[in-house]
């Protein structure tokens, strides 16, 4: 079953994150570009399988579009939105790798035993990255700071914000087994806060787009490690214990 959610997996990054452009991605209500997008989806997992004949990519395809029309239709255009659409792939290839559990083992990869090792660490390497890069965006636009600023020039509860997020990475490295990273943390603050013609704002804004850049890449590279550890190893040292 791990094979064969790897693959799901990278077939949804390259699809959502790689093959969809901007502007795909903003014409979404078009039924051509929807279209598209699922003629993508069926491909990529097609091609990750190595297979064209399992019905189960098309009941993939067919429900990604659902869950895109959903979002387009029914949710703003904000954070928790694109989470809770990804939260829903991901559901999806769930439920349908543990019901055809064998899709992987009986496509024409199933001999390269590396092969979704190497496919769960470029789907990490494209969340951390590309799909990070859309969540701060979006972040950013969620917190509306642009036309709210306090009388002393910073923004609205940026002080317990980069606070929250502070302690949010201090757990989740103590809880990873990696303690030493707060100190590189630390010293990553000292130098944010360290202010050379810059307004308190622009400090705010850099510090707090740090920590929640850091965080995403220390989740998603946290996640990627827990899966590479249930699939043949590629054999290369990772790491990992």
């Amino acid at each position: 079953m791990t094979s064969t959610l790897a693959a799901f997996l990278f077939a949804h990054v390259v699809a959502d994150f790689l093959l969809q452009t901007n502007s795909m991605a903003e014409q979404k209500r078009k039924p051509k570009i929807l279209l598209l997008h699922g003629v993508i989806v069926l491909v990529t997992a097609q091609l990750a399988l190595g297979r064209f004949d399992a019905w189960e990519t098309i009941a993939l395809a067919t429900g990604h579009i659902a869950i895109d029309i959903f979002k387009v239709y029914a949710l703003p255009d904000r954070l928790v939105s694109f989470l809770t659409d990804q939260a829903l792939h991901i559901i999806t290839f769930l439920a349908v790798a543990f019901y055809t559990p064998t899709l992987y083992a009986d496509g024409h990869w199933a001999n390269i035993t590396w092969l979704p090792a190497v496919m769960i660490l470029a789907s990490g390497f494209i969340v951390t990255t590309k799909a990070g890069s859309h969540t701060v965006k979006l972040f950013f636009q969620d917190q509306n700071w642009s036309d709210m600023m306090d009388t002393d020039g910073s923004l609205p509860d940026a002080g317990r914000l980069i606070g929250l997020l502070e302690r949010s990475l201090i757990f989740i490295l103590f809880i990873a087994g990696q303690p030493a990273g707060i100190g590189l943390l630390i010293a990553a603050k000292s130098v944010l806060r360290f202010k050379v013609d810059r307004e308190q704002k622009d400090t705010e804004y850099v510090i707090i787009g740090t920590l929640a850049s850091f965080g995403w890449a220390m989740i998603t590279s946290w996640c990627t490690l827990k899966l590479l550890e249930t699939v043949q190893p590629i054999g290369i040292s990772l790491g990992l214990p």
